[in-house]
């Protein structure tokens, strides 16, 4: 959690989403062909911590099964997310946050695109052009302070 003044220091908080069911099949079956979806990619992503805020993205209604999209067979998911509020300073260290969490989670047969939600944030073209560039996303992994806050954000509570 960042020590500095909130931006929006009352955020609605939603109650946490149902978990994935498994059948019989899925835990029993080794001959299962077990397909990533969006529920899959929603339960690896929802527990990611919020940088401002001592809630997980599901619990801000940041992240949603709804605005994932996953192409098991093109190797492609995309996930939208939603800022709490459309000036959020956290967007792009959310959006960072979810991209590394996915590149850690996923084969890397997988191309992972991660943006904000049309229309949700003022800086969403901007945001989205630096979450897209694979150099500047390296780039800042490698600064060591900025690594530390996204790893603190994957940190189970």
């Amino acid at each position: 959690m960042m020590d500095a003044a909130l931006q929006n220091a009352n955020p609605s908080v939603k109650s946490r989403s149902a978990q994935r069911e498994f059948t019989d099949k899925e835990l029993n079956d080794e001959d299962c062909i077990d397909e990533f979806d969006s529920q899959e990619i929603f339960d690896i992503i929802r527990d990611i911590n919020d940088p401002e805020h001592p809630l997980t993205l599901d619990e801000l209604n940041v992240v949603d099964i709804d605005n994932i999209m996953v192409d098991d067979v093109e190797n492609r998911v995309k996930v939208c997310f939603t800022p709490t509020i459309p000036h959020c300073s956290m967007a792009t260290l959310i959006g960072l946050s979810i991209r590394v969490k996915l590149m850690r989670s996923l084969p890397h047969r997988f191309k992972v695109n991660v943006e904000i939600t049309p229309g949700s944030h003022v800086s969403e073209a901007a945001i989205n052009k630096q979450l897209a560039d694979k150099e500047r996303v390296a780039a800042a992994l490698e600064n060591t302070h900025l690594l530390e806050v996204v790893n603190g954000c994957l940190k189970p509570k």
